[in-house]
C-alpha cells in the first residue's frame, strides 16, 4: 500500500501554494495525500484577499471517515482558518494517538502570507496554539520562528529564506540533535515554499524516514522544484513540484 498522509490546509484558487501544493509536494515523495480543505480563500500567486473557513463539524466528519478506512501515517497541517478548526484537528490528532501514539504531526505555522496578509481569523499564534502543543515537527519562517521563541519542540527545522546574503541557512533542533544546511539563495520570490518544504517532509516520514534523513531529502526536493519553478504573472513564481530532485 502507498503510505497516507492526512492533510489539512487552505484552498488557494492559483494552486501555489496550500492544499494543492501539498498535494502535489506529498506526491512526489511517494507518498498519497488525503486532504481535507480548512478554509477558502479569495487569492492569487502574490495577495491574499479574504478568508472564509469551513465549518468545524465537517472537517471532523472528514477525518473520521477517513481515519475509519485508511492507514494514516502522517498529519500535516498548514492554515486552520480559525480557532475552532485549530481544536478540531488538535481533536482528530489525539484521537488518531489513541491507536497509533507516535503518529508524527507536521505543522506549518502559516502566521501570514508572505506580503503579510493574514491566513487565519483571529490572532494568529492564538488560533494555532491548539496544533503547537502537539506538533512533532515545526517548520517555520524566520519571522514565524521570532513569533514562537521560547517555545518548544521536539523538531524545530528554522527556515532562512527570509534572510540575507548568498547563502539560505536552515536550521534544525532536535531530540539531542542540531544541524544547518546551506542552500544556494535562489533569484526571485515563491509562492508556497513554506507548503512544499512541510509537505515533503511529511511525505518523507510516512515512508518510514528518520526524522534527520526526511529534512535533509526534503530540503532537497524543495531547493529542486523552487529552482525549476516557473511563472504565472508577475510577481511570485510557483515552485514546480511535479518533478523529482531527491
Amino acid at each position: 500500500m502507498r503510505p497516507a498522509v492526512l492533510v489539512f490546509s487552505g484552498l488557494d484558487p492559483s494552486g501555489g501554494a496550500g492544499i494543492a501544493a501539498d498535494i502535489q509536494a506529498i506526491a512526489a515523495q511517494g507518498a498519497h495525500a488525503l486532504p481535507i480543505v480548512t478554509a477558502l480563500t479569495v487569492q492569487d500567486h502574490n495577495r491574499v484577499f479574504e478568508v472564509e473557513p469551513v465549518d468545524a463539524c465537517l472537517l471532523r466528519r472528514q477525518a473520521r471517515v477517513l481515519a475509519a478506512s485508511c492507514d494514516i501515517k502522517v498529519v500535516k497541517v498548514g492554515i486552520p482558518g480559525n480557532r475552532a478548526n485549530a481544536e478540531a484537528i488538535a481533536a482528530v490528532i489525539l484521537r488518531l494517538r489513541e491507536d497509533m501514539p507516535d503518529l508524527p504531526l507536521v505543522l506549518d505555522p502559516v502566521l501570514a502570507s508572505g506580503h503579510g496578509d493574514l491566513l487565519a481569523r483571529g490572532d494568529p499564534l492564538q488560533v494555532i496554539a491548539p496544533l503547537l502543543a502537539l506538533a512533532t515537527v515545526v517548520v517555520p519562517n524566520l519571522p514565524e520562528a521570532r513569533a514562537l521563541a521560547g517555545a518548544r519542540f521536539p523538531h524545530l527545522l528554522v527556515t532562512g529564506g527570509h534572510g540575507g546574503g548568498p547563502t539560505v541557512i536552515n536550521r534544525w533542533q532536535g531530540e539531542g540533535e542540531s544541524r544547518d544546511w546551506a542552500w544556494p539563495r535562489l533569484a526571485g520570490s515563491f509562492h508556497g515554499s513554506g507548503c512544499t518544504l512541510a509537505a515533503a517532509i511529511a511525505g518523507r516520514l510516512a515512508l518510514g524516514e528518520p526524522v534527520a534523513q526526511a529534512l535533509q531529502r526534503a530540503q532537497a526536493y524543495c531547493h529542486g522544484a523552487l529552482a525549476a519553478s516557473f511563472a504565472l504573472g508577475p510577481g511570485q513564481r510557483i515552485p514546480n513540484r511535479s518533478a523529482h530532485f531527491i
